[in-house]
């Protein structure tokens, strides 16, 4: 299916903070302006796409234990950090659906509807990633790799494309794991990258040669503790802070770990690729 001719989804988010988790069997009832309910906390930031307010009101009345907090209004761009346009970062071409691409830049196509989650290529952390990606396919046959805190999907169908035979992409929120499953459909790779829901550490035990984690400090953190990590032969962490990295660095080199690489955007943000000591790097 071609979606580079579809038109942008939403000019503007209207967003609506409650105190407690809505249930899922409430969201049917949040009408066709409704785009997604991102959890975080025990709360709930119901997203739409037109203003919603009296909908949501009378949902929070039928609902013991919740409350509406506070609502915010931002353009789609304002929201993603800015516009979410075509961007190269070798090998990769990464366009959302709704840009006509018929010129195509080279390189590996990925479509990407960020939708309104994090991860798309505007994040430096991102980018590194995608490049750490690059980097070790460049040398090395991967071919199951485990992305945890998936978001977008993006790293997993990067993964994907430069020749992963088995992807298994988790993200704790439940809109998260539906964008990125809505991801792995517009680039037809149904059959490689499989989407699930949970906490990253509740995975780390799947079977993978790369682990890849563009998450929080403590969730990566928790993973190189963790008794499995050592079965792990490759990992990409990013998302680390200056202060952050530096405690990394030290937890891999206790846990019998390397850096082979490392990227770093104007010195804040950390980006790792490395492996862990007893497998070969050529």
């Amino acid at each position: 299916m071609d979606h580079t001719d579809a038109p942008v989804p939403y000019e503007d988010l209207y967003i609506y903070y409650l105190d407690g988790p809505l249930d899922k069997d409430k969201e049917r009832d949040l009408g066709p302006y409704f785009l997604g309910n991102w959890l975080e906390g025990g709360n709930s930031f119901l997203f739409f796409s037109r203003p919603t307010r009296e909908l949501v009101e009378g949902i929070v009345a039928k609902g013991k234990s919740l409350r509406l907090i506070d609502e915010f209004h931002f353009t789609y761009e304002e929201w993603q950090g800015g516009k979410i346009e075509s961007f190269t970062i070798p090998p990769f071409f990464v366009v959302p659906p709704w840009e006509d691409n018929r010129e195509n830049r080279g390189g590996i196509k990925i479509a990407l509807d960020p939708g309104v989650v994090f991860g798309t290529t505007l994040h430096p952390t991102t980018r590194d990633s995608l490049t750490a990606l690059a980097t070790i396919y460049k040398k090395h046959r991967i071919d199951r790799v485990l992305d945890l805190g998936t978001g977008t999907g993006i790293l997993a169908l990067g993964a994907a494309l430069l020749g992963a035979q088995s992807v298994l992409a988790v993200d704790i929120n439940p809109l998260a794991v539906r964008t990125a499953r809505t991801n792995v459909g517009l680039n037809g790779l149904g059959g490689t990258v499989e989407v699930r829901e949970g906490p990253a550490e509740n995975w780390i035990h799947n079977h993978a040669d790369l682990v890849v984690a563009n998450i929080d400090f403590d969730s990566i953190s928790g993973l190189i503790q963790h008794k499995e990590f050592p079965n792990r032969r490759w990992f990409i962490f990013s998302g680390l802070m200056r202060n952050q990295a530096d405690k990394i660095r030290a937890a891999l080199s206790q846990h019998h770990a390397e850096i082979i690489q490392e990227w770093n955007h104007e010195m804040i943000w950390h980006t790792f690729l490395g492996r862990v000591k007893g497998f070969h790097y050529e």
